[in-house]
């Protein structure tokens, strides 16, 4: 028995010396000390020898075992410092490498023109305010000038949710809104969505309308081309210039269809405008003195200038972008042209 145990334990010493990974180390644990291991079925035979000897022989045991789980903690100590170096080594990071250089983001088009023309307006001593998406026809048409029966309701495809809700066609649904509620003067802009049911490379079902109102006493055309020509200076150029051409809206009275010189060639002609040195870029005129009325605005003691625009329409102008569409697709690589 004496001769087994030795052998047993020279094996084992043995096996653990020629291993390489904690695996090859747990396989021999599970060898020699697990419930089937080698010292673990070598104890069953000490019910074989005689009760004066097994004591002796327990002790024999224990020794081996104690000398095997010795060996064993001592190695995958050793295992397990080299295990560790060599991973670290290969997650190693070489501080001298230059990084990924990940790119900054940046402001949508949409957004910086919004933002610029806020501030335009906040100079010329305009408020800011916005309204609901969801329109009530009595704000968004009949307060405008606008009732049912009105031919110029075909001038705007209109998104219905029942007969007496909509999909707001203008931000000058605010202006209705604003002038029944507040008492002049009044001088504000309007930024927000609209929708309307059309869809091609300069038109889109959603876009981004920014609506100026002023009312106070003897206010004339003359201060509105003012107002237009220090705004179109200052989001275009200091020489643009802005031309006014009759036209006709039922919430304005008269109404004026608003050009200003091309951003692109600054009058010369180009394919942007046409060869003509002129882009539309707005709709305004003086408040029709029915619209006050209807507002609850004494239209003999106050007059007023209302103007509006689609902020995709400046962009497209400012940056020279070609389709709408463009502005809502999210391409990346489009709009990092605007870092």
């Amino acid at each position: 028995m004496r001769t087994k145990l030795n052998d047993i334990k020279n094996a084992a010493i043995g096996e653990i010396a020629e291993a390489k990974t904690s695996v090859e180390l747990n396989d021999i644990r599970v060898k020699y000390l697990g419930k089937s291991g080698e010292i673990s079925l070598i104890m069953r035979d000490m019910a074989k020898l005689p009760k004066e000897e097994r004591p002796a022989f327990g002790k024999l045991v224990n020794e081996l075992r104690e000398v095997v789980e010795a060996t064993l903690g001592e190695k995958t100590a050793q295992i397990a410092e080299k295990e560790k170096f060599a991973r670290l080594k290969a997650e190693e990071i070489d501080i001298t490498l230059p990084s990924d250089v990940r790119p900054l983001g940046t402001l949508h088009p949409l957004t910086k023109v919004r933002r610029e023309l806020i501030d335009i307006f906040l100079g010329m001593g305009f408020s800011v305010d916005e309204g609901p998406e969801i329109e009530s026809d009595l704000f968004n048409f009949q307060l405008l000038n606008i009732p049912k029966d009105h031919p110029s309701r075909d001038m705007q495809d209109t998104f219905y949710v029942n007969e007496n809700i909509v999909l707001r066609t203008q931000t000058s649904a605010m202006q209705a809104r604003i002038m029944t509620t507040q008492k002049p003067p009044i001088r504000v802009v309007i930024p927000g969505k609209v929708y309307r049911s059309d869809d091609d490379a300069s038109h889109s079902p959603i876009f981004n309308q920014f609506e100026g109102l002023a009312i106070d006493r003897h206010i004339t055309m003359g201060d509105l081309q003012g107002c237009l020509q220090t705004f179109a200076q200052k989001i275009f150029s200091k020489d643009t210039k802005v031309r006014l051409r009759p036209s006709y809206f039922p919430f304005t009275e008269p109404s004026v269809e608003v050009d200003v010189t091309c951003a692109m060639c600054h009058g010369k002609g180009c394919r942007v405008c046409k060869g003509t040195g002129w882009v539309e870029i707005l709709g305004a005129g003086i408040v029709n003195p029915a619209v006050l009325e209807m507002c609850g605005i004494d239209s003999n003691e106050y007059s007023g200038f209302a103007f509006g625009f689609g902020i995709d329409r400046i962009a497209m102008i400012k940056y020279g972008i070609p389709n709408i569409k463009l502005l809502y697709e999210n391409d990346v690589r489009f709009l990092a042209q605007f870092n």
